[in-house]
C-alpha cells in the first residue's frame, strides 16, 4: 500500500487550461493522498515498535543447531538500534518528506516558477525514499519467507503479489512520465514566449494550491482554468499536433490538462502498463537527455520486471497446473500402454475409472509418502487424526486400548477400488484385513454343486480376518491363509488396509490383548466366513427338519433321497467350515 500511495503525489501538480496555460497544485487530490500516507506511516510506526519487543536469534548460538532465542529487552533494544538496517532503515523509509515537499516546498517554488527546480526535487524525492522504500519492503518479506518459508500460504497467493508488484512498478513508470511531461510543457512556453517580441509569461495560476473538486465546471475567473478569463482556442502548447517535439511525452498532453482525477491516474498506469509490457517499442523519443535516459530506463525495467515478475509468475502457473499436467501424462502413457498391448474395452475402461478415482480422492497423491518423512510422533497423531475414528467402528476392535489403536492407525493405508473389481478372490493367499471406509463389498463363496452364498459389507465392515487367526495360532505358520470367500467392489470404495507382517507385529507384541477370550468370540461373531457359514447350516438343518416333519409316513421311501440329499450337502460344507485359533 506505501508503495502504491506515493506516486500519486505526482498527479496533485496539474496544468490548468486557459488563455494562459500555468501550473498549479490540486490541494483536494494532496489532501486526501496525505492522509492515506499519513495511516501508512502510523502502521509503519506501530510495526517499528513491535521490532523492540521481538526476539532475535543470537548470532553466535548459530554454530551448533537452529540458534537461541534472546529475549532480554535491553538486549533487543540494543539489538535492533546498532542495526544499520534495523531501526535507522526503518525510520529513514517512515519520514514524511513527500508531505512536507507538498506542503511546505512546492507551493513557494510554483509562486517563484521554478517548474524545473520541483520536478527535480520530486525525482530526487522518488530516487531517495521510494526506491530504499521498495528495498525495504522486499527485505521484510524475505524475511518472512525465511522464517516461515513462504510469505502467503498459497501457490495463487504468489501470483497475485507478483502481478501486484508488477502494476506498481506499471504505476511509478506512468507518474514519472506524467511529471516528465509537465516540465516539457513548461519548457514549450516559455519556448513560445521567446519567440514573440513582448511577452509576459506567468507559468503559476493565481492561485498555486487550487481545490479543483470544490469549482464547479465552468466557474467564472476559475483560478484553477489558467491565467486568462477569456475562452480562447486551444493552446499551441497543449496541442498535440502542435510544432513543438514532444517525444514520448505526446499523449500526456490531454492528461495533464485534464479536471478529471480518475483520467490523471488511470491514463498513465495504462501508459506504464503497456511500456514496460512491449519494452518500450512504440517509444520515439527526441534527442532530449532525460527523454532518451528515462527510455532507457523503462526500457531496463520492462527487461528486468519480465523476466523476474513474469517468470515468478509462470512458475505459480506451472506449480498449480504441476498435478493435473502430472495425471494428463500418466493417462497418456497408460493408453499408449494399454493400445500397444491390446487390451479389450472392458479392461481399458476399467483402469480410466480407477485413474479418475484415485485422483479424485488423493489428488494424485500418495498420503503415505507425504508423511513418511515426518517425525514418528507427529506421523501418529496425523494417522491418528485420520483413522481413528473408522478404526474404532470397526466391532473387532471395540475393547482394545488407546495404545494398541494408535499403533493400528500408524500401519493402515488408504486404498481405493473401482466398481466391479475383485479385491481378493476364494482360495487367494490373504495379504491384508480391509477396513472398508465408503462404498459397499459383495462376499460370495462357492458351496456345492453351482450353490453360492452371498453378502454384502457396509461401511464399517472388513474382511481378511482369516489373518487374526493366522497370527495367533501357534504354532505358527510362515504360509499365508486362503481366502474363503470371493470379495468384489458393489460401487467405488474406499477401505485402509492393514497388512499380514504389521497385524503380526501387532499380535505379537500386544498379545496379552488379543489372547482374550471376548475378543476371540468377537472375531468370529463379526467374521463374514462364520456367519455366512452360520447361516448356511441353519438353512439347511431348518429344511431337513421341515421335509422331515412334514412327509407322511407311507412316502418314507419316497423321501429318502431327498433327506439323503440334505445330509449330504450338510456334510459337505461343514467340511470347509472356517478354522481360527479358538480350535
Amino acid at each position: 500500500m506505501a508503495l502504491a500511495v506515493d506516486p500519486l503525489f505526482f498527479y496533485a501538480l496539474s496544468i490548468g487550461r486557459g488563455g494562459s496555460p500555468c501550473l498549479y497544485m490540486d490541494g483536494g487530490l494532496a489532501a486526501i493522498v496525505t492522509v492515506i500516507r499519513t495511516c501508512l506511516d502510523a502502521v509503519h510506526l506501530l510495526h517499528l515498535w513491535l521490532q523492540f519487543r521481538l526476539a532475535y536469534v543470537s548470532r553466535e548460538s548459530l554454530v551448533v543447531g537452529c540458534g537461541k532465542l534472546v529475549w532480554d529487552a535491553r538486549a533487543i533494544a540494543a539489538h535492533y538500534v546498532r542495526s544499520v538496517k534495523g531501526f535507522w532503515f526503518d525510520a529513514f523509509v517512515v519520514l514524511p518528506v513527500p508531505q512536507v515537499v507538498f506542503w511546505l516546498v512546492v507551493p513557494k517554488l510554483i509562486r517563484e516558477e521554478q517548474i524545473k527546480l520541483i520536478m527535480t526535487i520530486l525525482l530526487l524525492m522518488f530516487l531517495f525514499q521510494f526506491l530504499p522504500k521498495v528495498y525495504h519492503s522486499i527485505s521484510l518479506m524475505r524475511r518472512m519467507q525465511k522464517v516461515t518459508g513462504y510469505i502467503f500460504g498459497t501457490i495463487w497467493w504468489g501470483f497475485g503479489l507478483n502481478l501486484i508488484a508488477y502494476f506498481i512498478a506499471s504505476h511509478v513508470a506512468g507518474g514519472c512520465w506524467y511529471v516528465l511531461s509537465i516540465q516539457r510543457v513548461a519548457s514549450c512556453l516559455r519556448q513560445q514566449c521567446e519567440q514573440k517580441a513582448s511577452c509576459n509569461l506567468s507559468l503559476s495560476c493565481s492561485e498555486e494550491v487550487c481545490y479543483q473538486f470544490l469549482l464547479p465546471t465552468g466557474t467564472v475567473g476559475n483560478p484553477c482554468a489558467g491565467n486568462s478569463t477569456t475562452v480562447m482556442r486551444k493552446p499551441l502548447c497543449l496541442d498535440v499536433n502542435g510544432p513543438f517535439p514532444y517525444g514520448i511525452y505526446k499523449w500526456a498532453l490531454p492528461v495533464v490538462s485534464s479536471r478529471s482525477v480518475t483520467v490523471k491516474i488511470l491514463y498513465p498506469i495504462f501508459w506504464g502498463l503497456m511500456t514496460l509490457s512491449t519494452f518500450g517499442n512504440d517509444l520515439e523519443p527526441t534527442s532530449h537527455w532525460l527523454e532518451v535516459i528515462f527510455s532507457i530506463c523503462l526500457v531496463l525495467s520492462g527487461l528486468m520486471l519480465f523476466t523476474l515478475l513474469i517468470g515468478n509468475i509462470q512458475v505459480f502457473l506451472h506449480a498449480v497446473m504441476a498435478k493435473k499436467r502430472k495425471m494428463q501424462l500418466r493417462c497418456r502413457d497408460m493408453e499408449w500402454w494399454m493400445k500397444r498391448r491390446q487390451l479389450p474395452s472392458q479392461l481399458r475402461q476399467r483402469v480410466r475409472h480407477f485413474e479418475h478415482q484415485r485422483w479424485a480422492m488423493m489428488g494424485g497423491e500418495d498420503e503415505m509418502e507425504l508423511v513418511k518423512d515426518l517425525p514418528e510422533g507427529l506421523r501418529r497423531d496425523i494417522k491418528r487424526f485420520l483413522c481413528l475414528d473408522l478404526i474404532k467402528k470397526v466391532p473387532l476392535f471395540h475393547s482394545l486400548d488407546d495404545l494398541i489403536l494408535d499403533n493400528i492407525c500408524d500401519r493402515v493405508k488408504p486404498l481405493v477400488f473401482s466398481k466391479d473389481e475383485k479385491i481378493i478372490r476364494e482360495g487367494d493367499p490373504v495379504h491384508r484385513v480391509v477396513f472398508i471406509v465408503r462404498g459397499r463389498v459383495k462376499s460370495s463363496q462357492n458351496l456345492s454343486k453351482g450353490m453360492v452364498a452371498t453378502s454384502i459389507l457396509e461401511p464399517g465392515g472388513f474382511f481378511g480376518d482369516e489373518l487374526l487367526s493366522w497370527c495367533l495360532r501357534r504354532p505358527f505358520i510362515d504360509r499365508l491363509p486362503a481366502s474363503s470367500a470371493t470379495f468384489t467392489c458393489i460401487e467405488s470404495t474406499e477401505a485402509f488396509g492393514l497388512d499380514a507382517n504389521h497385524l503380526r507385529f501387532i499380535t505379537d507384541h500386544f498379545r496379552y490383548k488379543f489372547a482374550n477370550e471376548r475378543l476371540k468370540r468377537t472375531a468370529r461373531y463379526y467374521s463374514s466366513n462364520w456367519r455366512t457359514w452360520a447361516a448356511v447350516n441353519i438353512q439347511l438343518a431348518w429344511r431337513r427338519y421341515m421335509v422331515r416333519t412334514s412327509r407322511p409316513v407311507n412316502q418314507v421311501t419316497e423321501n429318502g433321497d431327498n433327506d439323503h440329499r440334505l445330509r449330504k450337502y450338510a456334510a459337505m460344507f461343514l467340511s470347509i467350515r472356517p478354522h481360527d485359533h479358538l480350535e
